[in-house]
């Protein structure tokens, strides 16, 4: 199977020395953008890779997590999967990246995920209807993922949760009595980057040094703290969706690092033993962090080793005949 691209990355730029013309040719991948406007008169930006003179075997829809972007580290897994023979298409949330949106501000998951929704489904329907699909997520994107599919019952092949955000890891969220109190602050100042947490996200995310310095590199990555409508909204979520885990029934694939701080690992084994998910598969990773990208070498072989053969078992036409 094909190397993870973070491999060809240095601490300046995800393509190396390349220019993004030369990387994508490089993997024999055609890359294209776009700006869409969902229904509250924001302009996202989107985009997509294909791959080149080989057969596609699936769709494969990317869900970047928070303070992320569809550019950047997860372009590189987009890549991964598009030179794998999954179309793979992204989108950059409200107040992420390219899009439109006061900076790092989501204070209403349900229209992320409206927006998510409006841009796959016109996605998928430039392919055949019986072409496998696939969410692949990380971070709050596993949560945003998770309640895709609850919407769309039956309309995925399957989901892959990377270092997803079911629940807010103790060591991580903002100290007692700040966040019994989040509330009333959200509702006063919604967007006052006033919530504190127990350290970096970066630092807390990636192990290896360098890659850390990548992700910090990019351009539209904010390090303001979480406003507080936001980080309200977030909490709220882990909770909503912990009640709902038994209604989750789309075939499943978790990584998770054991020694994630930022997302707790102890939520997602829980979601795999609540789901009614028939093929279910959990992979917790002994001694990484939460971005498993920003594993040395070796650990992102066998992490995205573990995803791509998950992808392309469920995406074969035999898989596909036996249900």
């Amino acid at each position: 199977m094909a190397r993870h691209p973070i491999a060809e990355a240095n601490e300046q730029s995800p393509f190396g020395s390349l220019t993004p013309e030369e990387f994508h040719a490089r993997h024999s991948v055609s890359h294209s953008s776009e700006f869409i406007t969902n229904a509250r008169g924001l302009k996202l930006f989107t985009q997509w890779w294909t791959p080149v003179d080989a057969p596609v075997i699936g769709i494969v829809a990317v869900v970047h997590g928070y303070t992320g972007e569809s550019s950047w580290l997860i372009q590189l897994t987009s890549v991964l999967f598009a030179e794998s023979g999954f179309a793979t298409c992204a989108i950059d949330h409200q107040g992420h990246g390219f899009s439109d949106g006061l900076v790092a501000h989501v204070p209403n998951l349900d229209d992320v995920i409206d927006d998510c929704i409006q841009f796959f489904d016109s996605f998928r329907a430039r392919y055949a209807p019986d072409l496998p699909a696939f969410l692949y997520a990380e971070s709050l994107g596993g949560a945003i993922a998770l309640y895709i599919t609850l919407r769309q019952k039956g309309a995925w092949n399957g989901l892959v949760l990377n270092g997803a955000m079911c629940g807010i890891s103790a060591k991580f969220k903002p100290p007692w009595p700040l966040e019994h109190f989040l509330f009333i602050i959200a509702k006063l100042t919604p967007t006052w980057s006033v919530v504190p947490t127990r350290g970096s996200l970066p630092d807390l995310s990636f192990k290896e040094e360098w890659k850390r310095k990548l992700a910090m590199a990019s351009p539209k990555r904010p390090f303001m703290r979480p406003r507080a409508a936001t980080a309200y909204e977030l909490l709220r979520v882990c909770k909503d969706l912990q009640g709902k885990f038994e209604e989750v029934d789309v075939p499943l694939l978790i990584v998770h690092g054991e020694e994630d701080v930022v997302c707790d690992p102890a939520c997602v084994e829980d979601l795999n033993r609540r789901a009614s998910s028939r093929d279910k598969t959990i992979k917790i990773y002994p001694g990484m962090w939460h971005q498993l990208v920003g594993e040395p070498e070796e650990n992102v072989d066998l992490v995205y080793g573990d995803v791509l053969e998950w992808l392309t078992n469920r995406a074969s036409p035999a898989a596909q005949a036996n249900g």
